[in-house]
């Protein structure tokens, strides 16, 4: 039986390649050579921090997408997204003809969301293809239904604040801010301002992700989720297989490792030379308010003071990631030295460019995560089992956030002040205090928390679903995986 030899392609965005790259690892640990394709940019970024740490059977592939210093958020996202496509084909073309002439042929090629294109090449050249939804089961649903006869009443009904819908599959039942921002109109979207207008690529490129799929018979669909947390969700469309593999995130902070242990597989695209280890360690035993908006977000200044004033109010001491974004306009940038109460935050608190967010989730003195509800950012707090305070603003986080308050019972998750656009500080003060003053509500978050972190760690396991799920996966695609 020749080597099998999966190609895997990922979007050239952080939040795509962190998971892709856990995927990646774990199909080598079973003896599988990967190939890893991404843009010549991001591929720069990664290179920096894994020389010399990438595992055995692992090598990487880069492409032009017509951007080589990078995407600017003054460049069209429409043109990037047809730039991507012409030339990302034709190097995944070319990838995969140059295995084959090397004795190494692709028997697989596994590709991420906002790639529909990939598995047109795969077709084209006859090996077999899986699409990787980096997002939760209940997000792809969602998108399946509303190109499914759902579509007219969510656009008919999304600037009523009181509507709500109900999908098939048991899928909760689900408002207007818990759908994903790319179905709501830009007005109706005020709070995030990333609503369609400037991402009106993001529907119909959904939209052909899907038409792809129902091109093939039973389609299997490998999701960054686990069977237990999502267990009506992974079931709900019964065209698809939905296979739930996660979470993707490094081993060392599943299986109880020692989580300094920086082997290949962290967060690839920084490092960070600040002691904010150091400082965690100074303080009481779940007393530190973690926050992050993770690698895209960028919040203006109102919305910062804000945070500010609900952090310095909440008493607490705080790690809050505020990142150099170098890309963004000057009116955008969020820049530490901006806020007006610098000294004040400075005196309870720590600001940092960057931190390793799964470093920061396991330190013993971490007691809330206030979080844009990214899904890898969700997943990691379930898997290290730290409590959130849900602050969602575009794209899935929405959903996510719904999950976390209503369905798994993880956290809370702020209200937005129509009025001003944007989450008070009170209203932050009174999320964290729900989460950490020890009462009978921060009792059930945490009793929750843990329960879940059991058993994400439990699907990771040697006889845990996930890997059970990844194993029949592998085998029933045989010589074609």
């Amino acid at each position: 039986m020749e080597q099998r030899h999966v190609l895997l392609i990922t979007f050239p965005a952080q939040g795509h390649i962190n998971p892709s790259l856990q995927f990646a690892k774990r199909l080598t640990n079973m003896g599988i050579d990967v190939t890893f394709a991404t843009s010549v940019y991001a591929r720069r970024r990664m290179a920096k921090t894994t020389a010399g740490d990438a595992p055995k059977g692992l090598t990487f592939a880069s492409f032009s997408d017509g951007y080589d210093d990078g995407f600017k958020p003054s460049d069209d996202a429409n043109k990037y997204m047809t730039e991507i496509r012409s030339q990302g084909s034709k190097a995944l073309k070319d990838t995969i003809l140059a295995a084959a002439e090397q004795g190494r042929p692709v028997t697989c090629l596994v590709y991420t969301l906002l790639l529909p294109w990939a598995p047109l090449v795969a077709r084209e050249l006859h090996i077999p293809s899986a699409l990787l939804w980096i997002q939760p089961a209940t997000v792809m649903d969602i998108y399946y239904y509303y190109f499914n006869g759902f579509g007219d009443e969510i656009m008919a009904n999304s600037n009523d604040p009181s509507w709500k819908i109900q999908f098939p599959g048991n899928i909760p039942l689900l408002s207007k801010r818990d759908l994903p921002s790319f179905m709501l109109s830009s007005s109706s979207d005020r709070y995030t301002g990333t609503g369609r207008e400037g991402y009106s690529f993001a529907l119909p490129t959904f939209k052909e992700q899907l038409d792809t799929l129902e091109a093939e018979v039973k389609p299997k669909v490998l999701v960054n989720t686990f069977d237990a947390l999502e267990a009506n969700a992974i079931k709900a469309i019964d065209r698809y297989d939905l296979i739930g593999i996660g979470p993707l995130i490094p081993s060392a902070f599943l299986d109880g490792q020692d989580p300094s242990d920086k082997s290949f597989g962290g967060d690839l695209f920084q490092k960070s030379d600040e002691n904010y280890v150091d400082w965690l360690s100074s303080k009481p035993k779940s007393s530190v308010v973690y926050v992050s908006f993770g690698s895209l977000l960028t919040l203006d200044k109102a919305q910062m003071e804000e945070i500010a004033k609900g952090l310095l109010e909440s008493g607490r001491p705080f790690l809050w990631v505020i990142r150099v974004n170098e890309n963004a306009n000057q009116e955008k940038t969020e820049d530490v030295e901006n806020l007006s109460c610098l000294d004040e935050l400075e005196k309870i608190g720590k600001i940092v460019a960057w931190c390793s967010q799964l470093e920061v989730l396991t330190h013993p003195s971490l007691g809330c995560f206030v979080s844009h509800c990214g899904w890898n950012s969700t997943l990691e707090s379930i898997s290290c089992g730290v409590p959130v305070v849900a602050f969602p603003h575009w794209t899935d986080q929405g959903t996510n956030a719904k999950l976390i308050e209503d369905v798994w019972g993880t956290g809370v998750r702020v209200r937005v002040n129509e009025d001003r656009g944007m989450v008070e500080s009170g209203e932050i003060r009174r999320c964290i205090e729900e989460v950490m003053d020890g009462g009978e509500k921060s009792i059930e978050l945490r009793e929750s928390a843990e329960k879940w972190k059991r058993l994400a760690r439990e699907a990771m396991e040697e006889n845990g679903s996930s890997n059970r799920n990844l194993k029949a996966f592998l085998e029933e695609v045989g010589d074609g995986c």
